[in-house]
């Protein structure tokens, strides 16, 4: 029974240590703009390549 608990600390550790990269994430703006990556994937933006460096 003693085995378990370094259990205990280990755990409320992680815990916490998760706790605060989520907010570090939700402070440092991860979750601004949740729709424009689904919506970028369906927009065409690549620029063509000029035809005058294509040319050898």
């Amino acid at each position: 029974m003693s085995d378990f608990f370094y259990l205990i600390p280990i755990s409320v550790a992680l815990g916490l240590t998760g706790l605060v990269v989520f907010l570090w994430s939700l402070r440092s703006g991860q979750y601004e703009d949740l729709d424009g990556a689904c919506e970028r994937i369906l927009y065409d933006e690549d620029k063509p390549a000029d035809s005058a460096a294509l040319d050898f």
